[in-house]
């Protein structure tokens, strides 16, 4: 079989992706932008977690039967704070899973073998829980690729670890892309773990992105963080949601308060807070702007979309679903939001 042949990444090429730092011959991609990462402090917070490739894939037309990536090994503290998962990618073509490979954290390449369909416009989804620094597409000789346009509806959806989909079982199936490929959605995802504390600057980032539709997952970090209390989340959630409004003042967004966590419901955090409490507090928000005059402004209490028992089923720690779970909220996400959703 013909060794494969090394192709420069064209930057037309990534979706999902906020910005690209170039580097010595890689390209990695990132969910805020690179050259203000310093407006995102804590840098180990939410510029760490922004560089890791959850909902980033790269879409171009080639008629290569043979499609994989080069790249340059991921350093321990590139992803689990020194703890180094495998990397795991996908392909897939008109929103169908062809393929999925798992690649150790040494591994330099990743290949799909045997890919169907002739002339067509496939999706390569980089590695969820760890960032990729591109060296080249890889093709079969004489093989092309180009960029392709992408005339699909844009989401932008916020929220935390839930969001980011470390435990899915791969990147195209944390419950964002889920959606996303269900739908026909052009996904941007912005689940930033441990760092979903409405930021001024990243409701700034959402509101500067082009987008068609909108969901901000808002609670399970400020829970455990204590980072708001009933005094300022509420507020938070309207400043976030007004500062969006700036230049999407008609675009449909849905405020989903916290998923069902079992050990959370009904046990204060540090400043008094309780899910129940936050789920409460959220809907309070939404009602407020709602009778502001914002119409296009919807929301859904988290246990809709994953509930206590689906918690004990389908999650470890009772917290953050596990692989199935992810499919859940995925089939969940499907049937009660996007049916309220016109685009």
């Amino acid at each position: 079989m013909a060794e494969l042949a090394t192709l420069a990444i064209n930057p037309l090429f990534f979706e999902g992706a906020v910005s690209l730092e170039e580097g010595h011959g890689w390209i990695r991609a990132w969910r805020i932008p690179f050259e203000d990462r310093g407006l995102f402090p804590p840098e180990d917070g939410l510029p760490w977690q922004a560089q890791k490739g959850s909902g980033v894939r790269l879409r171009f037309r080639t008629n290569s039967a043979r499609i994989g990536l080069d790249f340059l090994p991921v350093l321990p503290d590139e992803s689990s704070r020194g703890e180094v998962d495998p990397r795991r990618y996908d392909l897939t073509i008109e929103g169908d899973l062809i393929g999925s490979k798992a690649v150790e954290h040494t591994d330099e390449q990743v290949v799909f073998e045997n890919v169907p369909g002739g002339d067509r416009v496939v999706e390569l989804w980089l590695a969820v829980h760890s960032p990729t620094r591109i060296r080249g597409l890889l093709l079969e000789p004489g093989a092309a690729a180009r960029a392709v346009p992408d005339d699909r509806p844009r989401w932008t959806t916020y929220g935390s670890s839930i969001t980011n989909c470390r435990g899915a079982h791969s990147p195209a199936r944390t419950w964002p892309a889920i959606v996303a490929r269900r739908h026909g959605l052009n996904l941007t995802c912005l689940g930033f773990g441990g760092q979903c504390h409405l930021d001024p600057m990243v409701a700034r980032l959402i509101r500067d992105l082009p987008a068609d539709f909108i969901s901000l997952k808002v609670g399970i970090n400020v829970m455990g963080a204590a980072s708001l209390s009933p005094r300022t989340f509420r507020p938070a959630i309207i400043g976030m949601v007004e500062i969006i409004r700036e230049k999407h003042p008609d675009t449909p967004m849905v405020i989903v308060s916290a998923l069902g966590a079992p050990p959370w419901e009904a046990t204060p955090n540090e400043v008094g807070f309780t899910l129940q409490g936050m789920r409460a507090e959220a809907e309070d928000a939404y009602r407020r702007l709602v009778n502001a005059g914002d119409r296009r402004l919807f929301y859904v209490n988290g246990l809709d979309l994953f509930n206590e028992e689906d918690a004990q089923t389908y999650s470890e720690d009772l917290v953050h679903p596990n692989a199935d779970g992810y499919d859940l909220v995925g089939e969940n996400f499907s049937q009660v939001v996007m049916s309220r959703i016109e685009l």
